[in-house]
C-alpha cells in the first residue's frame, strides 16, 4: 500500500541493477570474540580513546580490514549481514531453478522458474530491445491527447515512473475506513526534485551526465545520435518542468502536507486536459469517489505543461521512461549503459555485482512470500522467533518509563502517548499470511515477460484495494531483508527475519551486547511512533493532534536541538547533512539507544556485571550499538545520501548518540570537556 507517510525503514536499501558479472568480492575479516560478548575485538582501533571519536573506537580497525567492494557504493555491517543472507538464498534458488518444472511446491517452483529465466543471459542478450516493440510501437502511434493517458496508464501498470504515481492508500485521518485511490507527483529519472533545480557546479555537470546517458538510451533503441541527443534534451526540459511543480523531501515529511482527499471530479478539475476516464479505464482501477491528491499544485502545473508541450514531446519523454524502466532487465548493452550512469557516475560504483546477486535481489524483489517462505524454513527458528518477541516488551515497558519520566511532558500528553506505546502492533520474522502467486504466468525462457507479469500482479493488487478494508497483516519486507520498520499509519513496528541475526542479534552471546544490537533497533521503530512524523498519529493511526499547545512547543524546541546538531556534520568535505531531513532518523536513534539502555538495565540489571574482554555490561552495550554502524562509503555516495536518504551515516548515528547520553560519559568515563559528552548542550527528546 502506497502511504502518505511510508514505513521508516532503518538504512536505507542499495536498489541493485541487474546486469553482466564483476570481480568476487573480498572477505569481510570481522572475527568472532572468544568470549561470550561478542563484541568484534578485532575491530577496535584501541590507539582512539573513546571519549574522543567513540565511533572510530569501536569500528577503526573494522573500516581499515573491510575496503568497499568495487560493486558495492558502500560497505558495512548491514551489508555482510545482507550478503550472508544473499548467499542462502542463492543456494535456495539454485535448487529450485534445478528442475522448476517439476512436481515440486508452488513457492519453489514459481522462484525456480523466475531465477532460471533471469540468469539466461544468453537468451536474454538474444533479444536485444525487442521485448519494447509493442510498448514502443504504441507511444510512436499517439495522436491524441486520450491516447496519452492511456498509454501512461498502460505503462503504469507495468512499473513505469510516467508524469504522476497512481495506487491506493489508507485514508490518514479515518483509521477505520476502506482503502481510497492516490495520486501523486512522480515522473522524474534522477533522485528527487533537488537534482533538477540546484546551480552549483557539481549538479550542472551531473545533469549534463544525465543527458548524455538518455541520449546513449536512445542510440540504443535505434536513433541516430543527433536525434537521440535532442531527444535528450526534451527529456530533462520535460522533468525540469516536473520537478519545479514538486515538493521537496523535507516539505513531504510533513504528512499534512500530502493529505488532500477530494471528489473524483474535483481531481480531474486540477488536469482537465488529462484524459483520466481512459488513463483509469487502462489501469482497471475499480470506481471510486474519492482520492487523495498528495499534491494538488503539481497536477495543475502538469496540465498546464500537456496543454503547452507538444504531443511529440510527451513521446519522447514516454519513450525514455520505457526503457529507463525496463533496462535491468533488457540485454547487457543496456544494462550497462543503465550502470554506468547510475552506478558509477551517481554512486561511485566501478563494476557490477555478479549476475547471480542480482537475480537473487530480482526474486526477492517480485517474488518475495514465495522466496521468503523458503528462507524462513532454512533460517530461522521458533526460538529465535520468541527471544526475539519478548526483547520487544521489554524495550515496550522501558519506552513507558521513559515517557512516563518525562519533565517537559504534561500528565494529559503522557496519558496519550502512553495509549499510543500500549496499542503498538509489533511484527517479528514473517507474516502469518503468504501472497498467493499462482496466478502470474512464469516462463524459464522469457525474463521480462516475466518482469512484466509479477510487476503487472503487484500494482493490480495494489489498485483492487481500493474501496475494500484495510489489511493490517500485510508486510512492506521480505523476511530476508537486512532492515526494519514502523508505519504510523498501521501503528506498527516490523522486524523481518533477515535481521535478526548476528551482528544484530544471537541467542548465544550475552544480552548487553543484543541490547546495544537488536535492543537499539527495536527501539528506534518503537520511537518512530514518537518522532515529528509519527507524534502527529494516534494509536490507531489517524492523523490527529493528541498534544496540548504547551507540550506540542516543548517538543518542538527538543527536536530543533537535534536538527542543529545533526547540520553541523559534514560527511565529505563542503557538504553537510539535512537536519531536517534526517529529523525522524535521528529522532529515533537517540531514542531508541536510550530506551534499549534502560530495557537492559532493567532486564539485566539484577545480574552480576561480570567484565568480559575487560569491559562492563554498560560498555559492552554501547559497543554493541556502535558496531553495528561500521561502516566504510564512497564520496559519491555520501554525496548522494546527503542529498536524498533521511537517514545519517554511520559514525553519526553514533557519536550524535552518545554524546547526548550522560550514561556513555559514566560507562567510559569520559570527562566534562570530552567531544563524546555533549553536557549542558545535549539535545534530549525522548
Amino acid at each position: 500500500m502506497r502511504k502518505p507517510t511510508a514505513p521508516s525503514l532503518l538504512a536505507l536499501a542499495a536498489v541493485l541493477a541487474l546486469g553482466a558479472c564483476s570481480k568476487s568480492r573480498p572477505a569481510a575479516t570481522t572475527a568472532a570474540s572468544s568470549s561470550p560478548a561478542s563484541v568484534v575485538m578485532t575491530d577496535l582501533d584501541t590507539s582512539v580513546n573513546p571519549c574522543q571519536n567513540f565511533y572510530q573506537y569501536a569500528c577503526g580497525n573494522w573500516m581499515k580490514n573491510n575496503p568497499i567492494p568495487a560493486d558495492e557504493s558502500s560497505w558495512g555491517t548491514f551489508n555482510t549481514l545482507a550478503d550472508h543472507n544473499q548467499e542462502v538464498l542463492h543456494t535456495i534458488l539454485n535448487q529450485a531453478s534445478a528442475n522448476p518444472s517439476a512436481d515440486t511446491d508452488a513457492p519453489t517452483r514459481e522462484v525456480g522458474t523466475y531465477y532460471q529465466a533471469c540468469m539466461n543471459q544468453d537468451a536474454i542478450n538474444a533479444t536485444g530491445a525487442k521485448p519494447l516493440a509493442a510498448g514502443l510501437h504504441a507511444i510512436d502511434t499517439m495522436t491524441s491527447a486520450q491516447q496519452l493517458a492511456t498509454e501512461v496508464g498502460r505503462l503504469q501498470s507495468q512499473g513505469v515512473n510516467a508524469l504522476f504515481r497512481f495506487g491506493s492508500t489508507q485514508d490518514a485521518k479515518n483509521a477505520s475506513a476502506d482503502v481510497i485511490a492516490d495520486a501523486d507527483q512522480g515522473g522524474l529519472g534522477l533522485p528527487n526534485r533537488g537534482y533538477y533545480v540546484r546551480q552549483d557546479a557539481r549538479s550542472r555537470a551531473l545533469r549534463q551526465q544525465y543527458q548524455d546517458h538518455v541520449a546513449q538510451m536512445f542510440v540504443l533503441l535505434g536513433d541516430t545520435h543527433a536525434t537521440a541527443a535532442a531527444e535528450a534534451a526534451t527529456v530533462l526540459a520535460i522533468e525540469t518542468r516536473l520537478a519545479q511543480a514538486s515538493i521537496t523531501d523535507v516539505q513531504r515529511r510533513d504528512p499534512n502536507a500530502t493529505y488532500h482527499k477530494m471528489s473524483v471530479a474535483r481531481f480531474e478539475s486540477l488536469a482537465p486536459y488529462f484524459d483520466w476516464k481512459a488513463f483509469l479505464a487502462t489501469t482497471g482501477s475499480p470506481n471510486f469517489s474519492e482520492v487523495n491528491v498528495d499534491v494538488p499544485a503539481y497536477f495543475r502545473a502538469l496540465n498546464t505543461d500537456l496543454r503547452a508541450l507538444p504531443l511529440s514531446a510527451w513521446k519522447t519523454y514516454l519513450r525514455w521512461h520505457l526503457v529507463h524502466a525496463a533496462a535491468p532487465s533488457l540485454s547487457e548493452p543496456f544494462v550497462d549503459a543503465n550502470f554506468a550512469f547510475f552506478g558509477t557516475a551517481m554512486r561511485g560504483v566501478t563494476a557490477q555485482q555478479p549476475r547471480w546477486k542480482r537475480c537473487v535481489a530480482s526474486t526477492d524483489r517480485h517474488l518475495g512470500d514465495a522466496l521468503g517462505q523458503l528462507y524462513v524454513k532454512a533460517a530461522f527458528s521458533p526460538q529465535a522467533k520468541a527471544h526475539m518477541t519478548q526483547m520487544v516488551e521489554n524495550l515496550k515497558a522501558a519506552l513507558g518509563q521513559d515517557i512516563d519520566g518525562l519533565q517537559w511532558m504534561s500528565a494529559a500528553t503522557k496519558k496519550q502517548a502512553l495509549v499510543k506505546l500500549h496499542a503498538i502492533v509489533d511484527k517479528v520474522g514473517y507474516p502469518n499470511q503468504w501472497l498467493d502467486y499462482t496466478s502470474i504466468e512464469l516462463s524459464p525462457a522469457n525474463y521480462y515477460a516475466d518482469v512484466a507479469n509479477t510487476t503487472a500482479f503487484q500494482y493490480h493488487r495494489q489498485l483492487n484495494k481500493i474501496g475494500k478494508p484495510v489489511d493490517r497483516s500485510e508486510w512492506q519486507m521480505t523476511p530476508p531483508t537486512v532492515n526494519a520498520y514502523y508505519t504510523p499509519l498501521w501503528n506498527q513496528i516490523v522486524f523481518p527475519a533477515g535481521i535478526l541475526q548476528p551482528p544484530f542479534f544471537s541467542q548465544t552471546r550475552d544480552d548487553a551486547v543484543n541490547y546495544g544490537g537488536v535492543g537499539a533497533v527495536m527501539g528506534h521503530e518503537m520511537t518512530h511512533g514518537f518522532d515529528d512524523e509519527g507524534s502527529q498519529f494516534d494509536a490507531h493511526g489517524n492523523l490527529h493532534n493528541w498534544w496540548t499547545p504547551a507540550d506540542k512547543k516543548a517538543f518542538e524546541e527538543r527536536t530543533a536541538c537535534l536538527v542543529r546538531e545533526y547540520t553541523s556534520f559534514s560527511p565529505i568535505a563542503g557538504v553537510h547533512l539535512d537536519g531536517k531531513l534526517t529529523l525522524g532518523e535521528n529522532t529515533a536513534d537517540n531514542g531508541g539507544v536510550r530506551v534499549a539502555y534502560m530495557a537492559m538495565e532493567k532486564a539485566l540489571g539484577s545480574q552480576p556485571d561480570a567484565r568480559v574482554d575487560g569491559f562492563t555490561r554498560e560498555q559492552r552495550f554501547f559497543l554493541g550499538y556502535a558496531q553495528i554502524w561500521c561502516e566504510n562509503v564512497r564520496p559519491k555516495a555520501a554525496r548522494m545520501a546527503a542529498n536524498v536518504d533521511p537517514h545519517s551515516p554511520g559514525n553519526f548515528r553514533v557519536d550524535g548518540v552518545v554524546q547526548n547520553m550522560p550514561e556513555f560519559a559514566a560507562a567510559f568515563h569520559c570527562g566534562p570537556q570530552a567531544p563524546m559528552t555533549g553536557g549542558p548542550t545535549a539535545c534530549r527528546v525522548w
